[in-house]
């Protein structure tokens, strides 16, 4: 039996939805109409007499992730029946895989360098949406949609080495991350979701499942509930019993469903309509080839070639969009300069409006003229931010805009000097502050100069001046 040293023990068994065109073993699309059981035939439907037929595209995006996460790929792709009898199966068996998994023994990074072991990576059809009409605890009834049914998933099982919620939710950023730059994985309307075991050091360790959780936050919410909740019943010395709960987001509980069924009990078979498929060498090698650099071999990279900061590396590359912006970048200007417009400004504009690069008109050639002017100071820091924010709405000409709305800083130094005495002139108060200690009145006499260029001037430069200015 495993020794465990912490207070919380969490594992998550993810489940991604993989981005092909049709789905697992028929072809019926996965995406298209949204009137309910409409892309559906008898193999997804499960009638009596159909065959399943594999999709080949589904097992080279789950060998690129399983390649990713340092898996022992299998030397064959088995398939099993996993029984069970609900109305989201309508054949009352889910084709999955038990025995022997497409990857095992991998492992992911998090963000503070600690690697968490992933126990296998497996490919599996998704079941029908069940829809509860008045939620899934107080409805009489519920609806089944079949258009999802036999879409094709992986699902990613952790090593229970998870500590926090927020390592869970880190862990959940980090394969998003990975799913992206595979581009295996519809950041837009894909499905993710996650089962978690928790346990807590209170109750020796018994283990409760949250079935079906979405979204980060949703898991780090549900996470941090379920363990105060745990804490809370030990504390009054009440058994933690050994069950699978579900995760109201509404109302921020979880709730019980049943008790904790084992992996015996879905009574697993070797499906004998599916044949075994070879996973050969020449086939890896071809999916390793086309393989794309990951983000955290890209924040490596960025931090020796570029010599940014690794802070700044680690958020840029963390969105594949960002990192080929910066790449771009940082070929025409300084890099630092371009990693700190694009971690501090870029990022800012899109995280206000909650879009990706590809939906603003920031363009990799416009941003590159903007940090141009600002690398040789024609504009300022300010001017540069509002044309970032303008960039968002709708691509233009920045160096014409600058020239068009008289945008170009103000850097003559005797211009300058000029504006710095008339402010210094007529603020005698604030110099005379200034001089007997208050740094303040320094920052006050820099406004006044800032007014006087309608913010084109850089207030370091305007700062020096007039420091040099008072002590003469």
């Amino acid at each position: 039996m495993k020794h465990f040293t912490t207070d919380i023990i969490i594992g998550l068994e993810v489940h991604a939805e993989l981005d092909t065109k049709t789905k697992l073993f028929c072809s019926c699309p996965t995406k298209g109409s949204e009137e309910p059981n409409t892309r559906t035939c008898e193999v997804c439907l499960g009638m009596p007499g159909s065959k399943p037929v594999l999709n080949k595209k589904a097992v080279e995006f789950a060998l690129k992730l399983c390649l990713a996460l340092n898996c022992e790929i299998s030397p064959e792709l088995i398939f099993s029946r996993k029984s069970y009898f609900y109305p989201d199966m309508a054949k009352n068996y889910q084709i999955s895989q038990y025995e022997i998994p497409l990857g095992k023994d991998g492992k992911l990074r998090l963000s503070s360098g600690k690697e968490v072991g992933i126990t296998r990576v497996h490919m599996e059809e998704d079941p029908a949406s069940l829809v509860h009409p008045a939620g899934m605890k107080e409805s009489a009834y519920a609806l089944v949609d079949y258009n999802r049914s036999g879409n094709p998933l992986v699902e990613i099982v952790t090593e229970p080495e998870l500590a926090s919620p927020d390592e869970a939710r880190d862990f959940m950023k980090q394969l998003i991350s990975v799913l992206n730059y595979l581009e295996i994985f519809d950041i837009d309307s894909g499905i993710i979701k996650a089962d978690a075991n928790v346990s807590i050091k209170e109750s020796g360790y018994t283990r409760v499942e949250i079935k079906n959780v979405t979204g980060f936050k949703e898991i780090e919410r549900a996470l941090v509930y379920e363990v105060n909740r745990q804490k809370e019943e030990s504390k009054h010395n009440k058994k933690i019993e050994q069950e699978t709960r579900s995760w109201d987001s509404e109302r921020g509980i979880t709730f019980s469903l049943r008790k904790k069924e084992t992996e015996e009990d879905y009574g697993y078979i070797i499906d004998t309509d599916l044949t075994a498929v070879e996973i050969d060498g020449r086939w890896l090698k071809e999916i390793k080839k086309a393989m794309p650099e990951l983000a955290q071999d890209k924040v490596k990279r960025f931090v020796h070639s570029y010599k940014i900061k690794k802070e700044d590396a680690g958020i840029i590359a963390a969105d594949k969009e960002l990192a080929e912006l910066f790449e771009a970048a940082a070929k025409e200007v300084n890099p630092e300069l371009a990693a700190r417009w694009i971690r501090r400004d870029v990022a800012r504009v899109l995280n206000y409006h909650n879009k990706k690069l590809k939906e603003s008109g920031i363009t990799a050639k416009l941003l590159i003229d903007l940090l141009k002017m600002a690398e040789q100071k024609k504009i300022t820091d300010n001017t540069g931010k509002m044309i970032i924010e303008k960039l968002f709405f709708e691509p233009f000409d920045v160096k014409e805009y600058v020239k068009k709305e008289k945008l170009e800083a103000v850097s003559d130094i005797s211009e300058l000097e000029k504006y710095c005495k008339e402010a210094i002139e007529e603020n005698p108060q604030a110099v005379n502050d200034y001089k007997n200690g208050e740094k303040k009145a320094l920052n006050f006499i820099v406004g006044v100069v800032m007014k006087k260029t309608k913010g084109k001037a850089t207030p370091k430069e305007v700062n020096e001046i007039i420091s040099r200015l008072i002590k003469i």
